[in-house]
């Protein structure tokens, strides 16, 4: 199974569609989405370009491959926008060679590791920089930073797994 993580779009059509366009050169069979698809958020500011309801007519049209969780800035009012579930706190994906804890980060992270098994890998965003690290206890964190807003120095971009290795592209 191929999988493109997206995090932190914040209602910015023209990222997110770079994104997608990189994703799909990849080929890949779920998109999953971590959260803050919308809304920017007090400390954010507004980012250049916001248009919301683009952005979930572009996530919309692609519903049957998304899997989605809820960040801190994501409100009962938006799950209206879409057409495909976006409110869990988390979601457990079972890539055959890989198990994916999916979660945004404010709740779940390196800081309070969720229950779960050595072995699985705990992908959040929240922060906007990526990281990739394995932890002593054997879990690993992957963080693929932010789609339209990075911070840390770091560049917008998603996170793939390609049916054997994690990797991060900046778009």
């Amino acid at each position: 199974m191929k999988i493109a993580f997206m995090s932190d779009i914040h209602g910015v059509p023209s990222k997110l569609a770079a994104a997608l366009a990189a994703a799909y050169a990849l080929g890949f069979d779920r998109l999953v989405l971590l959260g803050d698809l919308l809304y920017h958020g007090p400390r954010n500011g507004v980012p250049n370009f916001y248009d919301p309801e683009k952005v979930a007519a572009m996530l919309n049209a692609r519903k049957e491959r998304i899997i989605a969780v809820r960040g801190n800035c994501d409100a009962e009012v938006d799950q209206m926008m879409f057409e495909f579930p976006m409110m869990s706190d988390y979601a457990v994906l079972d890539a055959g060679t890989e198990t994916f804890f999916l979660t945004h980060g404010h709740l779940w992270n390196e800081f309070r590791l969720p229950p779960i098994g050595m072995g699985t890998v705990l992908v959040h965003g929240h922060t906007h920089v990526p990281e990739q690290k394995k932890l002593t206890c054997g879990l690993t964190i992957f963080n693929p930073g932010s789609v339209s807003l990075p911070k840390g120095g770091s560049s917008c971009g998603f996170g793939y797994f390609d049916g054997s290795a994690l990797a991060r592209y900046c778009v």
